[in-house]
């Protein structure tokens, strides 16, 4: 069944341009920048990214922050750090070239099991299997899995199952044909008649094609309320860089505190924090924006002050130079409103 599933992507693939030049490089790039997001909002990231480093070295030689700004938007930004420092690493450790053996692979920071899969099967054409949510999805319905794929029992049945079933010609073609066919065709609900593997497929023989995969829910959505003060005094915005290693690390947020606040509470807060009473000056419009397992609601209110005092952990930044630096998204979108 690996031929016909391979015939069917290679006339019926979606183009994309890490697809066009397949390096191992541009592998590890597209991957990382492919997990928790939606192909058609990576394109002009990749694109621009490509532009700006296009090889390992360009990419260890720039400044974090640089790369951090690049990212922005795309989210879960942990990942751009770990490419950068990846790339550090194998310039300092492997002449600038990533290896081509998933025990090296698996060395350089943020390579996990699957990206490791994915630059050997996408990138050095070898015998892989790039086993992401598609694949779970795909193999489990196809070969009738009915465990948890959240478990690694579950799991290891998906990747031997899925080892076995590439092409022994050209098993690379294969990997890419299972996580496309996940993508567009074995999708939630999916659509059988369509489908190249339908006619050996257990779970459509089955007709219970929707009862797989199995896996327990993730962990729980936890609700965020903040009130944010944009104050601006003499041309100049008050900011402040999270610290790295911390949720929203090395990007920029306004002043922010826990739940809703009128302008009266918000000004009381600022006084403490400015050692000086600011002026309201209107409300912004309220942002919602999600991260990791947070789904936050923002409420802006913008001040001014005649005073620009320092404030411990903060800084004045011009207001003109606000858009070269890295917002977390809700901030971002805050910032657009100015």
């Amino acid at each position: 069944m690996s031929s016909q599933l391979d015939v069917w992507f290679l006339e019926n693939k979606r183009a994309f341009p890490w697809r066009d030049d397949p390096t191992p490089y541009r592998v590890w790039v597209s991957e990382v920048m492919l997990q928790q997001t939606r192909a058609q909002v990576v394109v002009p990231y990749f694109l621009r990214w490509m532009e700006l480093f296009p090889t390992i070295g360009h990419l260890a030689t720039a400044p974090l922050e640089q790369v951090i700004k690049i990212w922005e938007g795309l989210g879960y930004y942990s990942r751009a750090r770990n490419l950068h420092a990846g790339a550090c690493q194998i310039i300092q450790e492997y002449g600038g070239k990533l290896p081509d053996t998933r025990e090296e692979l698996l060395k350089i920071r943020g390579l996990g099991p699957y990206t490791v899969a994915a630059i050997l099967s996408f990138g050095f054409k070898k015998r892989a299997a790039a086993v992401d949510g598609n694949v779970l999805r795909v193999i489990s319905r196809y070969a009738w899995i009915d465990e948890d794929i959240g478990k690694t029992s579950g799991r290891r049945r998906v990747e031997a199952f899925t080892n076995q079933f590439l092409s022994k010609e050209q098993p690379w073609i294969t990997a890419e044909a299972l996580i496309e066919l996940g993508a567009t065709l074995c999708t939630a609900t999916p659509q059988c008649e369509e489908c190249p593997l339908s006619a050996g497929c257990s779970a459509k023989l089955k007709g219970q094609a929707k009862a797989l995969p199995i896996k327990a829910s993730g962990p729980k959505i936890e609700k965020i309320v903040r009130g944010v003060a944009v104050v601006e005094a003499l041309g100049r915005i008050l900011v402040r860089k999270n610290p790295s290693g911390q949720l929203m690390g090395d990007l920029w947020e306004f002043p922010y505190f826990e739940k809703q606040r009128s302008a009266l509470a918000l000004k009381k807060e600022l006084r403490r924090l400015l050692g000086a009473l600011p002026t309201f000056v209107r409300q912004m419009e309220p942002v919602a924006h999600s991260f990791t397992r947070f789904s936050a609601k923002l409420f802006p209110l913008y001040f001014t002050t005649q005073e620009s005092k320092e404030v411990e952990g903060y800084t004045w930044i011009l207001k003109a130079n606000l858009s070269q630096l890295s917002f977390s998204s809700g901030h971002r979108k805050i910032l657009s409103q100015m």
